[in-house]
């Protein structure tokens, strides 16, 4: 844990955004998917139990009841404009000050529920396969831009998991 503290406290300094190109193969292929904010929360609850337990609402309860309650549907709604917000700063490093307030607040609300990078990255490996299998047409190059963007968006909020919020 000391190690990823470090490592995030070195990078957090150079956090570099998307190339335009990038940020655009991202963007593309977001919005193929975005409407669909009940399908994302859904995948990532039943890939991840681990992560519905963070959910005070959502604890113990069956996923296949709670998928199509109002609580539900808001909480969707807050997860994909959170993702949207940052993805739509992509491309232009005129953002960059906004994206590090945006993620700087994204990883202490976390910090303070008590989130682990590990959740973290379970949720980027749910979010990158149901972007996988529904943007259509989804190249290697915005597979990688995909990479880049959670790896971008990590630096910045593993840095507030572990107590220093880049500045």
């Amino acid at each position: 844990m000391k190690v990823l503290i470090l490592v995030a406290v070195l990078v957090a300094g150079t956090y570099a955004t998307l190339t335009e190109s990038e940020a655009n193969s991202v963007k593309t292929s977001w919005n193929l998917v975005k409407d669909k904010e009940d399908e994302i929360l859904y995948a990532i609850f039943k890939e991840n139990p681990d992560i519905q337990a963070r959910f005070p609402l959502f604890v113990s309860k069956n996923l296949e009841e709670i998928k199509t309650s109002a609580d539900f549907k808001t909480h969707a709604d807050k997860i994909v404009k959170a993702i949207s917000t940052y993805i739509n700063l992509l491309g232009n490093e005129a953002n960059t000050p906004a994206i590090k307030t945006t993620l700087n607040e994204l990883g202490q609300r976390h910090k303070d529920r008590g989130a682990t990078t590990e959740q973290f990255e379970k949720f980027k490996v749910s979010v990158l396969k149901y972007v996988k299998e529904h943007a259509t047409g989804l190249t290697a190059d915005a597979e990688n831009a995909w990479n880049k963007a959670f790896e971008e968006m990590y630096k910045i909020v593993f840095a507030n998991l572990s107590g220093n919020p880049v500045s």
